[in-house]
């Protein structure tokens, strides 16, 4: 069976993660409940006529995917996969306006064709002409690791030999209102939100786009390889210490083994409470970190995650701005990522040097 290794990676995010090496221009925003992206350049990407009819998740998605690709010194691939939790959501609600405005009546289909979950897929497809096997997985918070475990099993069984694989997400207004109505969105008048001690419960809102290109053979650009990626729809509390142990034990590791742990704290105090429970008994004595601080909390907010713990495996450092705790390692050879959202969709994903 062929290994999977991560050789080239691309991030759209709240911060500034691209023409950087790592987070060096990071900043941890503890005023605001909903982030936006910091913009690239769009032009140098894409044609600023085909760039005005795109919705932003399409756009970060071709630039995160370039990025990518240009990363990992490949010109094409055999097929891309994304997951995305709620699509091309701005198109989608501007759709539903004008049905509401005009009565059902006269609507331009335009907003509805570029709405569908698949068009980041699509035009990132039509932009570099790849050909290949296209899917977009729509899965809630395990939208990304159902498109990493699918481009996983494709490469162990030599059914090709390069895939880009992404997660992407954009807000959009009137679904951030309801989120905020179903208390999924912190209030403002709950700042400043520190996510490492939260008194109430909701997240930081964000969004983004993360590219990784995934091969089966070992290159000079190679940051990590994927060891392994598990989904779990329903865990108990008391349920997940013993279960991560299983995971690492299924792949030959022990607790002790791990050189650093990523967490998904959200600051979401109702729910915080899984990671607590591993940040405090398990793993006390692993190296910790966080990254929702400072990229949001969204469906495919894992795969900022990834590209995090990629980072830190091929650099060798752990930036300051996402410790958890401050224990060291001389090396991090082996880190494992774990996230949830309200205490359902458990994924866990173990990467090696």
């Amino acid at each position: 069976m062929k290994k999977t290794y991560i050789n080239g990676v691309g991030c759209i995010s709240t911060q500034k993660t691209f023409d950087t090496v790592f987070l060096e221009d990071a900043v941890y925003n503890q005023n605001d409940n909903i982030l936006s992206v910091v913009s690239p350049v769009y032009k140098d990407f894409i044609a600023p006529a085909a760039a005005r009819r795109m919705a932003k998740g399409v756009k970060n998605g071709i630039v995160a995917s370039a990025l990518a690709m240009k990363d990992a010194q490949a010109e094409n691939v055999d097929a891309i996969i994304t997951g995305t939790g709620l699509g091309c959501i701005e198109d989608s609600e501007k759709f539903l306006k004008n049905i509401l405005d005009n009565n059902e009546e006269f609507l331009t289909p335009t907003a509805f064709i570029q709405s569908t979950h698949n068009t980041v897929g699509a035009q990132i497809a039509l932009t570099m002409q790849c050909k290949g096997y296209n899917f977009t997985y729509v899965n809630g918070v395990v939208s990304f690791e159902s498109a990493l475990l699918d481009a996983k099993m494709q490469l162990e069984e030599n059914e090709a030999s390069s895939i880009l694989v992404g997660g992407v997400d954009e807000n959009g207004d009137y679904t951030m209102e309801l989120f905020k109505l179903a208390q999924r969105v912190k209030q403002e008048s709950e700042q400043p939100f520190h996510l490492l001690t939260p008194k109430t419960i909701g997240a930081v809102h964000g969004e983004g786009a993360s590219f990784f290109v995934l091969e089966n053979e070992k290159k000079d650009t190679t940051y990590a390889e994927i060891l392994d990626v598990e989904i779990i729809n329903t865990l108990q509390e008391n349920e997940i210490e013993t279960h991560i142990t299983a995971f690492l034990k299924s792949n030959g590791l022990q607790v002790s083994d791990v050189d650093a742990i990523v967490l998904g704290f959200n600051g979401d105090v109702k729910f915080d409470s899984y990671y607590r429970t591993l940040s405090e008994n398990t793993f006390s004595d692993t190296p910790q970190l966080y990254y929702k601080h400072l990229c949001g909390e969204y469906d495919t907010a894992s795969a900022f995650g990834l590209w995090m713990a990629s980072k830190v495996i091929k650099l060798q450092e752990i930036p300051e701005i996402v410790k958890v705790n401050s224990v060291k390692r001389t090396a991090y050879n082996t880190v494992v990522l774990y996230n949830q959202l309200s205490g359902k969709n458990h994924s866990f994903t173990l990467l090696s040097k």
